[in-house]
C-alpha cells in the first residue's frame, strides 16, 4: 500500500509535525506500506530514503506569517505529482488550501484529512472567547464550518488525534471524523533518564535550592501557547513557595515572553533542544510540566512528559487535557493565570514526590507512534478492501 502525505506543515527546522513525519517514514516498512511525503520546498526534489520511504518537494513560496514554512500554491503541479506517484491512499495534513487541492485531485485513492491543527481553537476561540459564547463565535465563523463540512463530504475520513476534537467536529456536522490518538517516539522518553544532578544544576541556575520546585515549559514561543500567562502564574505561585520555571523553545514571541519575565531570576528561557535524548533527559528530571495551550490537537509535549514520568499541569481543554486525565495530572481553567497559579500551589501542597509516584505509575501506558501508525494503516487497508469489494 502506497500512502502519499500532502504535508503542508512540514518544516526542516523541527516541530511536532516533523517529529510525526520522521517516525511515519520509519514505521511504513513494519506495516508493509510505502510512505511518500510531498512537502512544499525551495526547489523540486525527489529523494528515496529507503525501499519504503520517499520524500518529494514541490517548489513553493514561503508562508508570510512564519518564514520557517512554505505553502502549496500550484494545484496543477500538485495534481501532476499525485498522478506520477499513483497512491493507494492520499492524506492532506492541513484543513486549508492544500486539502482543497487534494480533494479536487481526480485520482481513485482513498482520501484522508489528518487534522494536525485546530484553527478555531488556535485563533477564533483564543481571540473571542473572552467576549462571546462559543455558539456566537461558531456562527460568526460559519464559513469555516461550511468549509469543513465540504471537506468531510470529499474525504473518506477526517482523522483526529484526540476525542475532544472528534466530538467538536461531529457536533459541527462532520460525519467522517474518527479518533486515532497519536503517541511518542518509542525508546526515547522514559523515567529512567532522570538525572538528579541536572535538576540540581537547573535550580542553581535559577538561583534556587534543591528543595524548590522545578517546572518545565516546552514548546514553540507563539501566542497560542500562552507562555506569558504561564510566566505570570508561576511568578504568583512563587510568592508562597520557591518555584523555578525553565522555558524551552523558540519563536516570534521571544521578546514578549522575556519582557513578561522581566528581572525574575527564577525563570529562564533556553533554546529549543534538537537532540531528542537531551530533551527526554530534561523531561525526566523536572518536577512537573506546565502548559498553557488549550488548542492542542493531541498534546505531543504533554505525551512526552507523561512517558517520562513527569507530572502534568495543563489546561482543561484540548488534547493536553486528555493526556493529564490519563496520567492522573492536574488541569486548570483554560486561559486563566489565576487558576493556573492555584493549580501549581495545589500541586506543591499535595507533595511533589507523591505526584511523581502517580505519574510514574502511568508512564508505561503512554501510547507510542508505532501503535498509532499500525492502527491508522490498518484502517486504510480496511477501507481499501471495502472499496474493492463494492
Amino acid at each position: 500500500m502506497r500512502i502519499v502525505d500532502v504535508c503542508s506543515f512540514y518544516a526542516p527546522a523541527g516541530g511536532g509535525v516533523k517529529t510525526y513525519i520522521d517516525r511515519k517514514l520509519q514505521s511504513g516498512a513494519a506495516n508493509g506500506c510505502e510512505i511518500v511525503i510531498v512537502a512544499p520546498g525551495s526547489e523540486a526534489t525527489d529523494r528515496r530514503i529507503s525501499d519504503f520511504a520517499r520524500f518529494v518537494t514541490i517548489p513553493s513560496p514561503r508562508f508570510p506569517l512564519d518564514r520557517r514554512y512554505r505553502y502549496f500554491n500550484d494545484e496543477g503541479l500538485l495534481h501532476e505529482t499525485l498522478d506520477r506517484l499513483a497512491p493507494d491512499v492520499v492524506e492532506a495534513s492541513s484543513p486549508w488550501s492544500s486539502a482543497v487541492m487534494t480533494a479536487r485531485w481526480p485520482g481513485a485513492a482513498v482520501k484522508s484529512l489528518v487534522m494536525h491543527s485546530d484553527p478555531l481553537s488556535t485563533f477564533a476561540y483564543r481571540w473571542l472567547d473572552p467576549v462571546f459564547s462559543r455558539r456566537t463565535i461558531d456562527s460568526g465563523f460559519r464559513f469555516y464550518w461550511d468549509h469543513l463540512r465540504r471537506m468531510d463530504e470529499q474525504f473518506d475520513m477526517v482523522v483526529c488525534a484526540s476525542q475532544d476534537l472528534t466530538d467538536r467536529l461531529s457536533a459541527g456536522g462532520l460525519r467522517r471524523a474518527v479518533t486515532m490518538p497519536m503517541g511518542v517516539e518509542p525508546g526515547i522518553f522514559s523515567p529512567a533518564r532522570r538525572d538528579p544532578a541536572l535538576r540540581r544544576m537547573l535550580l542553581e541556575q535559577c538561583y534556587l535550592p534543591e528543595t524548590a520546585t522545578l517546572l518545565l515549559g516546552v514548546g514553540r514561543w507563539s501566542p497560542e501557547k500562552r507562555w506569558k500567562m504561564v510566566v505570570e502564574a508561576c511568578a504568583a505561585a512563587g510568592a508562597s513557595h520557591p518555584v523555578a520555571l525553565l522555558l524551552v523553545g523558540a519563536g516570534r514571541e521571544h521578546r514578549a515572553i522575556a519582557d513578561a519575565i522581566g528581572g525574575n531570576p527564577h525563570i529562564r528561557m533556553v533554546p529549543a533542544m534538537t537532540d531528542r535524548v537531551e530533551l527526554a533527559t530534561l523531561m525526566a528530571s523536572g518536577d512537573a510540566l506546565v502548559h498553557g495551550c488549550e488548542s492542542e490537537t493531541f498534546g505531543m509535549v504533554a505525551a512526552e512528559a507523561r512517558a517520562s514520568g513527569l507530572p502534568l499541569i495543563v489546561p482543561d481543554a484540548g488534547g493536553a487535557a486528555e493526556q493529564a486525565i490519563a496520567a492522573d495530572g492536574l488541569v486548570y481553567r483554560a486561559t486563566s493565570a489565576i487558576d493556573l497559579a492555584r493549580a501549581i500551589g495545589q500541586f506543591i501542597a499535595g507533595g511533589v514526590g507523591a505526584a511523581r509516584m502517580r505519574a510514574l505509575a502511568k508512564a508505561g501506558a503512554t501510547p507510542d507512534m508505532d501503535e498509532h501508525f499500525a492502527r491508522l494503516f490498518a484502517r486504510y487497508r480496511d477501507h481499501l478492501e471495502r472499496c474493492h469489494a463494492a
